[in-house]
């Protein structure tokens, strides 16, 4: 038996932003032997022919082996390598499958990784992400036009098909996760500025989260609102914190957060030293960085850590 590897679940629609927050988590955590990055949309039953004639989309857990997945979390769990199946967005169909090895860490990103509970049980961390649909819909059209070969129309009309299994299937998993991550625009931001998205994170008592506490009490300044809020809140009828980052945060305040959240967590250095934290590219090609995004992908990259710590 191999080591024990640490999962991260990153659980969301389509287009909501899980290749971004994972690119980031992954440049954090170490070279590509320590991450392995897995997207269980590699677990589809059919191609996209055989979707269409079947009239079922991806969302559908008919839709995927779900079994497999189960069996290959677990062994991933154990140390175990797998033969991994590859789903081609570009063409889609399937190429050869992939032997894998585990990492140190092993992240999970895809639509319905928390869909049964023995996979839920594979996870020492799962995210859950959930834009706005007004803004998970441009982005979606961005990159589906720009990267797979459809129209704006096309798009449109595949997000219309697909509500009714979104709100079924994808959009309760929210329950399941220790974290939810929404980017969100303030109300006189352009929501295509993607620099500037404010960020909520709900922060479930599933994780022992880090005490912000001494920093948020410094506020921004006497006659503004402080960019960065924790407050009491519910979600899914439960009591949780939330913690709110404005886009706009000054830098000062945004690198002493990043300050505290290495310094509680065990090889905190490792996180200071990634220089890939936060940034993403822009509409036009460009290479933009985000406060918010850098501290998401920064606490849940603490969190893992401390699991990882904690394991051996």
């Amino acid at each position: 038996m191999g080591h024990e590897p640490i999962i991260l679940g990153i659980v969301g629609d389509s287009a909501a932003g899980k290749t971004t927050i994972t690119s980031g988590i992954a440049a954090i955590l170490g070279s590509e032997d320590e991450v392995t990055v897995i997207c269980t949309d590699d677990y589809h039953k059919y191609d996209r022919q055989q979707r269409a004639k079947l009239n079922i989309s991806a969302l559908h857990p008919d839709c995927n082996y779900l079994d497999i997945i189960e069996q290959h979390l677990a062994l991933l769990k154990q140390g175990q390598p797998i033969l991994k199946p590859i789903y081609n967005h570009s063409t889609g169909t399937f190429d050869p499958p992939e032997y894998i090895k585990p990492g140190r860490f092993v992240v999970v990103e895809g639509l319905l990784g928390y869909s049964t509970r023995r996979a839920r049980d594979c996870f020492d961390v799962k995210v859950y992400l959930a834009p706005p649909e007004s803004l998970r819909t441009k982005w979606k059209v961005k990159r589906d036009t720009g990267k797979r070969g459809y129209t704006t129309e096309q798009v449109l009309e595949q997000l219309r098909k697909r509500e009714d299994d979104s709100e079924q299937f994808i959009r309760p998993q929210r329950q399941w996760s220790d974290m939810v991550v929404s980017f969100y625009p303030s109300s006189e931001a352009d929501e295509e500025a993607g620099a500037n998205l404010n960020v909520r994170l709900v922060l479930r008592p599933t994780l022992p989260h880090p005490d912000l506490s001494e920093v948020l009490r410094r506020s921004e300044t006497a006659s503004a609102p402080p960019a960065v809020r924790l407050t009491l809140d519910r979600d899914c009828n439960k009591p949780v914190d939330t913690l709110e980052i404005d886009g706009h945060v000054r830098d000062e305040k945004a690198y002493e957060l990043m300050d505290l959240l290495c310094n509680s967590a065990p090889y905190g250095d490792r996180l200071r030293c990634c220089i890939d934290m936060g940034s993403f590219t822009g509409t036009t090609g460009e290479q933009l960085r985000s406060h918010p995004l850098a501290l998401t992908q920064l606490l849940i990259a603490h969190h893992l850590l401390k699991a990882a710590h904690e394991v051996h």
